[in-house]
């Protein structure tokens, strides 16, 4: 992919982004990096290839990869009852799950009956600090003061939900024993090689290593410069633009049947099925146009950050792009869409 017509510092100015990192891939292999700006506003902290963005949401589409491999070595099934194998917490038995169960194909694609409580899952309060997701489930934090439970028949509406994936944390932990950042640092970030990812990170690791501050749509920089979600699974990662990129391709390589990590052919291709009758919905992405125009997207947005990760797996050509700027309009209605639309055909 290349990027055409389109002046990236212009653009910058012009909507006050401080820092920017795009990837483009062609041919299944990475061929350009590009990197603009500052990690912090009034600084010389500038963005290169190593600085490390919050991914926000697009810590699902890490989530569905996950899945699919814990489900390639035994330990999950996408279409059994999630109470089989959860635990220390129980999705709670009513009227909506009579007769449909919540099941992991259904909360990936968003259509499990849950739905996020008004004015819940924001972004970490340091005096509260990160709560169990246990107790998030529950109900019994600020983050989410409602219990969780099923609202509406399981596949019958579309409903994004954060609270849907932290049930989905909840089950890996039980099927694995281990925190979810143990699963993953163990199944994906070490085999791809994304040394500089990070689900949920220390202060320590953030001085340590070139995050990047978040910044709101004037360019100034957010309280607490650093905002994180304590739910890893809907939107606790923080990557650089490379690493993303790394697991993009372990996407489109295991749809040719060349994971690096052992993913099956046919359970990346179910990652990019539209689920359940909604065409727009795969596991843990979202899906536009179909066959070998196929598009897949994942999209983060959160406090001082917007991002984007856009793949055509058949045509083997993807971009990935990091912005540590919240524009407070969609993605595509800011410079990302500017970006974005520079890389059509």
């Amino acid at each position: 992919m290349k990027l055409k017509n389109i002046n990236i510092e212009e653009r910058m100015k012009h909507y006050k982004v401080q820092g920017l990192s795009i990837v483009l891939i062609e041919n299944c292999q990475i061929n350009g990096v590009e990197n603009y700006g500052f990690l912090e506003a009034n600084t010389d902290r500038k963005v290169n290839e190593n600085s490390i963005f919050s991914a926000c949401s697009i810590s699902k589409f890490l989530t569905g990869m996950m899945i699919l491999k814990l489900i390639e070595e035994g330990l999950l099934d996408l279409d059994e009852d999630v109470n089989e194998r959860l635990e220390t917490w129980k999705v709670p038995d009513n009227e909506f799950t009579k007769n449909k169960l919540v099941t992991l194909r259904n909360l990936l694609s968003h259509q499990a009956g849950i739905k996020d409580p008004e004015g819940s899952f924001f972004e970490r309060i340091s005096d509260i600090g990160t709560p169990s997701i246990v107790e998030l489930l529950e109900g019994k934090t600020p983050y989410c003061k409602v219990p969780i439970e099923v609202q509406y028949e399981p596949e019958s509406e579309f409903q994004y939900s954060d609270a849907g994936y932290c049930i989905i944390q909840q089950l890996i932990e039980d099927v694995t024993k281990k925190p979810f950042y143990q699963v993953v640092n163990e199944f994906i970030f070490k085999p791809l090689g994304m040394e500089s990812s990070y689900l949920n990170p220390t202060m320590l690791e953030i001085v340590k290593k070139k995050f990047s501050c978040g910044h709101n749509k004037n360019g100034e920089m957010v309280d607490g410069k650093y905002p994180i979600y304590p739910y890893p699974t809907a939107s606790g990662l923080w990557t650089t633009s490379l690493d993303l990129a790394a697991l993009v391709l372990e996407l489109m390589n295991a749809l040719k049947g060349k994971s690096k990590i052992g993913i099956l052919k046919s359970l990346a291709k179910e990652m990019i099925t539209s689920q359940r009758g909604r065409s727009w919905a795969g596991l843990g992405v979202f899906l536009e146009g179909s066959e070998k125009e196929l598009e897949i997207t994942s999209m983060g947005w959160g406090v001082g950050f917007q991002c984007m990760m856009v793949a055509y797996p058949y045509l083997e050509k993807a971009a990935v792009i990091m912005t540590n700027t919240e524009l407070g309009v969609h993605q595509l209605e800011g410079i990302i869409g500017e970006i974005y639309k520079s890389l059509l055909p």
